[in-house]
């Protein structure tokens, strides 16, 4: 049980911040509504504590001045100028094949949509329960939109340990077409000549680093690695273009972009 999690809102939003509650306490987030006057900028910045917030565009993470949430309809025109011949991560997922894929590192979920919109069919995993209800309400809002409706139809929120849920797939022997792994906290090579002076984390993940601890609640992927090679047609790891490859096994293809690479690993014996 997460315990202590402040959750803000105005007296007006009342209603929504109860659900929001109930449903956080029943993933093991216990968190203590506090009414506030006004939920704006100057308030997040005289309060720059971690801590959850509602208003009229639902549930919010918040700290250090800053909110988020995954907010999957700014990626709209992103996805309108998305084709299969454009995108580096449809080739490396086959997703001309219309695929099956698992994304064991859910993070914002924005790699996830972007693959449904191109056709493949998304078991979106994770096991933060507030990033979990935070994805299930960008999920439902998009529900509503006339353009993300169909797109959000193919992907599934799953509530669970990565390990775990790949670790039941194998005891069944159930086989998938993609495993798709993007860790958060990538190792970078250290005999690799990286650029002292890299871009700013994107306020989003600021957060989502202050909420998952690269030495804690996070992990790097490596364990995922191995599990996902024995259920997977391919599994696919989303990496810096620089940075060593996950769990030191050589990929057998990799696509490189000027800032990330995708490292393919075959299961030859499922084609």
């Amino acid at each position: 049980m997460v315990s202590g999690m402040r959750l803000l809102t105005e007296d007006r939003f009342m209603e929504k911040a109860q659900a929001y509650q109930a449903v956080l306490f029943s993933r093991g987030v216990d968190v203590n509504i506090e009414v506030v006057n006004q939920l704006n900028a100057r308030f997040l910045r005289l309060n720059p504590d971690m801590a959850l917030c509602v208003d009229a565009s639902g549930l919010w993470l918040c700290g250090n001045g800053m909110k988020m949430q995954p907010d999957w309809t700014a990626e709209v025109p992103r996805l309108k100028r998305a084709s299969l011949k454009s995108e580096m991560i449809a080739r490396a997922c086959h997703l001309s094949e219309k695929p099956a894929v698992i994304d064991a590192t859910a993070g914002l979920g924005h790699d996830s949509l972007l693959m449904a919109h191109l056709g493949a069919r998304i078991t979106l995993i994770e096991r933060h329960p507030i990033l979990f209800t935070l994805l299930e309400d960008a999920k439902n809002q998009a529900e509503s939109d006339p353009f993300l409706g169909q797109v959000v139809a193919r992907i599934q929120l799953v509530f669970s340990d990565s390990a775990v849920y790949l670790d039941q797939l194998i005891a069944r022997q159930q086989m998938t077409d993609v495993v798709y792994l993007d860790p958060m906290f990538p190792q970078r090579d250290q005999h690799q000549q990286v650029q002292k002076k890299q871009a700013q984390v994107k306020k989003q993940m600021q957060l989502l680093h202050l909420l998952l601890p690269e030495q804690g609640e996070m992990d790097l992927g490596d364990h995922l690695l191995v599990l996902a090679r024995k259920i997977a047609k391919r599994v696919v790891v989303k990496r810096p273009r620089l940075a060593v490859f996950l769990a030191a096994q050589q990929p057998d293809h990799q696509w490189q972009g000027d800032t990330c690479r995708f490292d393919a690993y075959f299961n030859e014996n499922m084609y």
